[in-house]
């Protein structure tokens, strides 16, 4: 009876440690998503079950994303970033232009979009792209170390943006720069949601009061603004 007796506490004593364990997850350190900013409603982000839409045959002729590419000037040995990369539609193709000893680090918030650009990647035998999993805040990027970041219609969903561009900012080399392409939100003939599109006007309201400077810009392409900027050390505040 006495191996039944330890046997009954040792249940009892283990019963009252999971009852005193807590069953939620720990509360989230990410701040809540805005739904808007700085007079912008921020739209939502998209699903990965879209994402035949990046690669479609018809993109070429819509945006001209040679074009596009061209005014990058990425040269070989740069690291370079495709934020927002969904299924690497630009990833791939600005890693051959960095190749041989330059990368891509691809970001994406949908581990599904990473997966279906890894294979994309896999299957035109291209070995110069890091996937990088990001958070609503946090591009899990490197401190200083960027030539340039992509951000191709991505920007406009971005749910927490003065955390974002911060983060972007921090990720510059010295002489790094972002290119930022949006749908143009002053020509209603481009066949994109107003939702999804940007005018010259609220990005220069958005990025310098987050510690950037416009420094050069394209207006050549079919549907899309093509603006580049740089730090502005002058200015560092995140505007709310």
């Amino acid at each position: 009876m006495k191996w039944l007796n330890l046997l009954l506490c040792a249940f009892l004593l283990t019963s009252l440690v999971r009852a005193d364990t807590p069953t939620t997850a720990p509360a989230s350190t990410e701040p809540a998503p805005l739904k808007s900013y700085m007079g912008r409603e921020i739209a939502q982000t998209m699903h990965y079950t879209g994402a035949e839409w990046l690669t479609r045959e018809s993109r070429e002729r819509e945006e001209d994303c040679t074009t596009m590419l061209k005014q990058l000037d990425l040269k070989p040995g740069q690291t370079v970033v495709d934020f927002g990369c969904g299924n690497g539609f630009y990833t791939l193709k600005m890693a051959k232009l960095v190749a041989p000893n330059g990368k891509v680090l691809a970001v994406d918030i949908q581990p599904e979009m990473l997966d279906l650009c890894r294979q994309r990647a896999k299957d035109e035998k291209i070995d110069n792209v890091e996937e990088i999993l990001c958070t609503a805040t946090d591009p899990k990027l490197p401190a200083g170390k960027c030539d340039l970041i992509l951000v191709v219609d991505v920007y406009h969903e971005c749910s927490n943006p003065p955390d974002v561009l911060a983060a972007l900012r921090k990720a510059l080399g010295p002489h790094g720069r972002i290119a930022l392409v949006e749908f143009r939100a002053e020509d209603p003939k481009v066949p994109i949601r107003p939702l999804h599109k940007m005018s010259k006007a609220q990005i220069l309201k958005e990025w310098p009061a987050n510690g950037f400077k416009l420094v050069d810009q394209f207006d050549g392409l079919p549907w899309q603004h093509l603006m580049f900027f740089e730090r502005d050390d002058s200015t560092t505040q995140p505007a709310k």
